[in-house]
């Protein structure tokens, strides 16, 4: 019955966590007791705010006077390691929810898109610049549109430690959401390492599924060096991360009308979309739906990493107005 408590008491703890890791602006209990509803957990305003306290003890959370607490760092990292089981499936918990937030229009060129965000060491950025420079000019990217900023400041949620630069990239989850608010339901079912041959995709050689995976794919791959993704540019043969998905066949015409929009604002990330039932990059299609395969948005880090460059990356951060991003050709 303790553990069991005891197991309550850190789930709640770690859903606070998660709360304050996704604003980008300090929150009040009202607020925070509000959204735990979101998770399923009913935990009324004097109980937040009793959490809050215990967890300013322990220094996961600083009291901002009236405007509320922020996450520290402290708390970022206990969020990253508490409660693996509670965390198994939280990778495509993540994704439904980023697509959810994604509330662009690429009609009207305006709202949120879904970002990861990379730190590089302050006297490494000019060199990843450059390195990477070629991954977005060769196209292995969702979109050139990137954010900068730098200690200290917030970057789709996250607080820019001293000594690093904040850099982010637009999301293949930018094309789950576009094609939810156009009403097709994507299934999101691997993240993997996709082979280049020729400079076409030929097979997934490496698959993670989104579903059992408390961590998500790209990182993994790109901590391991498993890319090879200047390869790619300068042979045109190699690895790079890519996601697979699926949707039902009968929406096909519906989404190649979201993928010309998405290009015409200048994202992408569509690499293959197969046929009905038929698989692509030999990974099996579900019976009356069609696979497609995006590109990682996190390749362009990815190479940076194969150059020697030290990185910590957060794919699926968080959201970023369209506005607010800029092309990398303007760093």
């Amino acid at each position: 019955m303790i553990g069991s408590e005891r197991h309550d008491i850190e789930r709640k703890v770690i859903t606070i966590l998660r709360i304050l890791n996704e604003s980008t602006e300090p929150l009040g209990a009202r607020v925070i007791a509000h959204r735990m509803h979101d998770y399923g957990i009913d935990l009324g305003e004097r109980a937040v705010r009793y959490h809050l306290k215990i967890m300013d003890e322990r220094g996961l959370t600083r009291l901002l006077g009236r405007d509320g607490r922020l996450i520290t760092d402290s708390g970022v990292e206990e969020l990253k390691s508490a409660l693996v089981g509670d965390k198994v499936g939280f990778v495509i918990g993540n994704i439904e929810l980023l697509a959810v937030k994604t509330t662009f229009d690429w009609r009207k060129r305006r709202g949120q898109v879904p970002v990861n965000v990379s730190l590089f060491p302050k006297d490494q950025f000019k060199k990843a610049k450059e390195v990477m420079s070629y991954v977005f000019e060769g196209g292995l990217c969702v979109s050139d549109l990137v954010a900068v900023a730098n200690e200290g400041e917030r970057l789709s949620g996250v607080i820019i430690p001293e000594g690093t630069v904040g850099f982010a990239t637009v999301c293949s989850i930018i094309v789950n959401g576009t094609l939810l608010k156009a009403g097709i339901p994507m299934d999101s079912r691997f993240g993997g390492i996709l082979q280049i041959k020729n400079r076409e995709p030929l097979r997934f050689v490496e698959l993670i599924q989104y579903a059992g995976s408390s961590l998500d794919p790209s990182e993994i791959f790109i901590t391991s060096k498993m890319t090879s993704v200047m390869e790619v540019i300068s042979k045109g043969e190699g690895k790079i991360v890519a996601n697979f998905r699926e949707i039902p066949s009968l929406c096909s015409s519906v989404a190649e009308e979201v993928f010309a929009g998405l290009r015409d604002a200048g994202i992408g990330g569509v690499l293959v979309v197969g046929n009905i039932s038929q698989p692509v990059c030999e990974v099996p299609v579900e019976l009356n739906k069609m696979g497609i395969v995006l590109i990682g948005g996190l390749n362009p880090v990815a190479a940076a990493v194969e150059a020697g460059i030290s990185v910590d990356n957060t794919a699926m951060s968080g959201v970023i107005e369209y506005q607010d991003l800029v092309s990398f050709k303007e760093l």
